[in-house]
This record gives C-alpha cells, structure tokens and sequence, in this order.
C-alpha cells in the first residue's frame, strides 16, 4: 500500500499570465492563473488547522464508496462480480486511520460496511472485513442516486476529519427519482464532499454522472469494459488518499467599478466556477477549487475594467488562496497574485494575445464544440455536426491535445486536421462516443 505520509500540509504558489497592456476605450482584462501545490512545506507563514494531521499520518480522511447494485448490474453478471472486485481494490487501497464505509445504491441507499449509521478506521481487520461483506452484495432493484449521496453525506458528516471523499460507481440512468431531486441532493452535498464518479459499460446517461462530479468537484470517466474498474478504482483511491488540503478556495479581489465576466478551471478538466461564488466582504468572492494533494491546476480569469486614458494603469484583480476555519471565517495560504490593466497606443504590445490565454481559450472552445457536435448528432443534424466536430478536430490539432484527436476519430473520418475537414463515421460503437463525450472537457497544459 503507498505511503502518502506527510509532515507538513503543501506550500502554495500562484503564478499569473497575461497580456496587461490594453489599447485606449478597452476594459477587457484577462489573464490564466496557475495555482501550484507543493507537499512537505508549510502553507506560507501560516499554521495549519492542527486536526489537519496526526504525527506520522497523512492528513485526516473518511471516504465512502457507493456501488450500484440495481438489477441491471447483472447483466452481464460479471459486471456485479467487476463492481465488488473493485470496490475491494479499493478498500485495499484506504490507508490506515481513514474513515470509510460502503453503501450499495438501488431505488434507496443501504449501509453495506460497517453499519448502523458509523463509519470504520481503516486498518488490516476492517479492510478485511469490509471485503467480506461485499461479497453479499446482490443485484436487484431501481436507480435513485440522490439517496445514495444523502446517505453517504450523512456518513461522512459524522467524521471530525479534514478530508471527506465519495467514489460513485453507476451502470444506469437515474430512472427512479427525479432530475429535480437528484440537483436537490447535489445542491445539499456541494461543499460537504468531493465525489468522483464512474459509469460502468454503456447504459447510463453521461450528462448524469458527469454532472455529479462537476457540482461534487470531482472526476468522473467511463470504463467500458467492465474488467477495468479494479485499476480504475485503485488509481481513484489512492489520489483520494494523496490529498491533503480541503475546501480550497481562489479568493478575488476587484476595485470599485468592475465586473467578473467568469472564472472557470480550464485544466486538467474545463469546470466552469463563475457561478458557485460566495461573498467574502467587500468587492471580494471565493470560488471553490476542491480537496488538492501535490498537483497543478489553471483558471482563466475575464474582468471587465472601466476603460481609462493611455498611459494609465490600474490593479484589476487580487487572487489569493484560503481554506475555511473551524471557528469560522478563513485562512489564508500565503500565496497571491495581482492581475493589471495598463492602457497604450502601443499597437504591437496591446494586441498580442498571451500565449496561455489563447491556448486555454481555444481548449474550452474545443470541449463546447465536442459537446454540441455530439449533440447535433444525436439529434439527426448531419450537417451541423460535422462542422461542430470538424472544428472540434482543428482545435486539437492545433493544441497538441493528441488524447482527444484520438477520440475524435473514433467517431469522424479526418480528411484534413489543420482545416477541420471531416466526415461523420457511418456507424460508431456506442462506448467510442461515449468516452468522447465523458472526456470532451479534459485539456492539455500549455507547452512552457
């Protein structure tokens, strides 16, 4: 089992990227920030919160792993037999002193491991436990996933711990409670745990379980072929147990007289944020960013500025990092960065576009034209999707986004990559479409 000991939380930094130079009468500032966590330092000049680690342990954790028993997981039957499989992998997984529990998902949500309402401590015995109660679980029953959130929230609520995770596993449609109660249950958990989801063969609705992970601000993928989800699974829980800061949030600062357009993750995955922001006192807000290990992530920024004469410059935004107390308000994690506005009649300096902005512009653009060319598909416009998908083709090709190219021609003939010349595929396998949907939002860095 890995060892993700620390002795200390991650050290976080803020690298900002822009093009600050504006000409005369423009106000729209935007700029890419990367914000990077570092593990074994210290947070800044600030302490941690001291029930963030224990001597010798990482930080302190409770996961729960919910597994869809509904009738369609017999069939085939090894896809219940791949399910238990991979949920022990995970258990195997947990490091010791984690919180976990097991709950299988049907039309209600049932406590397969430990029970009564508790969580176990993860250690050679319970894990061991744990796998032998999955080996009762049966398939039988409806799909009503906002009841197993619920309850794995009601779990995880019961924990003192720093770090609350869900793994979801589905191979069906939500068909047995509405689209209103399942967005009712993500609304109750948003900000009380991270998910990551994973759909199971080719039966269930991909704007479902991308749509759990994105308000529970986590992952979510396919895995086809049933036989996969061990290794998917694992890797999973073991990121899970690399993380060591939750409840992350990129805090916002703009003067009087300007407006956020947006501010959205634009890697490892395009997650749009503008719309999840709290007030944190005056002209500031706090976005959240989720439960972070040792890793990297960007954020596009657009705000608009009251124009102003040449030769004129101004702060547009301040970004810095916190993380709530227990006590109540937030912390800060030593780390900013300032984004400015100058005005110029410099025409070479105030029309370059930088060269993050305009890679991640296009690489949202490429996950919007996916996801309407895939809709237009589904809904008979040949021509509508090939130009969509076609563009699609042109924007990875250009990004070096190789992942994606690769799913693209799974589902289009490529008669020109640069040009965006394409033909849609007369036949598709359904998973191929699928994975390309369910990973149309993953990017690739900007080659530094």
């Amino acid at each position: 089992m890995a060892n993700f000991s620390k002795s200390n939380v991650p050290q976080f930094s803020v690298d900002v990227y822009q093009n600050e130079y504006l000409p005369e009468g423009v106000g729209e500032v935007n700029a890419i920030v990367t914000v990077t966590a570092t593990g074994g330092g210290t947070i800044g000049s600030a302490v941690a919160a001291p029930h963030l680690y224990s001597p010798g342990q990482g930080p302190s954790a409770a996961v729960v792993l919910m597994v869809d028993c509904s009738g369609s997981m017999d069939y085939p039957p090894t896809k219940m037999r791949n399910a238990r499989d991979a949920t022990a992998a995970a258990v195997d997984a947990l490091r010791d002193g984690v919180h976990f529990a097991v709950v299988g998902g049907t039309h209600v949500a049932k406590e397969v491991y430990p029970g009564s309402g508790r969580l176990a401590v993860a250690d050679a015995a319970t894990r061991d436990q744990a796998k032998q109660a999955l080996r009762r679980l049966n398939a039988g029953g409806g799909t009503a996933i906002g009841t197993w959130l619920r309850l794995a929230d009601r779990l995880l609520a019961s924990a003192d711990v720093a770090i609350r995770h869900g793994i979801l596993l589905t191979d069906g449609r939500n068909e047995h409670e509405s689209p209103e109660d399942l967005k009712a249950a993500l609304d109750a958990c948003a900000g009380r745990f991270t998910c990551d989801a994973r759909g199971v063969g080719t039966d269930w609705e991909v704007k479902e379980v991308t749509g759990i992970a994105s308000a529970l601000l986590g992952t979510a993928d396919i895995v086809a072929d049933p036989a996969g989800l061990a290794d998917d699974f694992t890797r999973m829980m073991e990121t899970a147990m690399g993380k060591e800061v939750a409840d992350v949030s990129l805090r916002l600062w703009t003067p009087v007289g300007t407006t956020v357009r947006f501010v959205k993750q634009v890697a490892p995955t395009v997650e749009e944020l503008t719309g999840r922001r709290t007030e944190a006192g005056p002209r500031a807000g706090d976005y959240p960013l989720g439960s972070w290990g040792d890793e990297s992530r960007d954020y596009h920024l657009c705000v608009e500025v009251p124009p102003a004469h040449l030769g004129q410059e101004m702060l547009a935004a301040r970004v810095s990092l916190v993380i709530p107390q227990p006590g109540g308000g937030a912390q800060s994690l030593g780390a900013q960065g300032l984004v400015r506005a100058v005005w110029t009649d410099d025409v070479a300096a105030s029309t370059s576009i930088n060269p993050q902005v305009a890679h991640y512009t296009g690489q949202a653009e490429l996950a919007e034209a996916i996801q309407e060319g895939l809709d237009l598909r589904k809904a008979g416009d040949i021509d509508g999707a090939t130009a969509k998908l076609g563009r699609a083709v042109q924007l990875a090709s250009a990004s070096g986004n190789a992942d994606t190219a690769k799913l693209l021609a799974k589902v289009v003939d490529v008669v020109d990559a640069a040009t965006g010349t394409v033909r849609l595929k007369a036949k598709v396998e359904e998973a191929d479409e699928m994975t390309l949907e369910t990973r149309s939002t993953k990017t690739v860095r900007v080659k530094k």
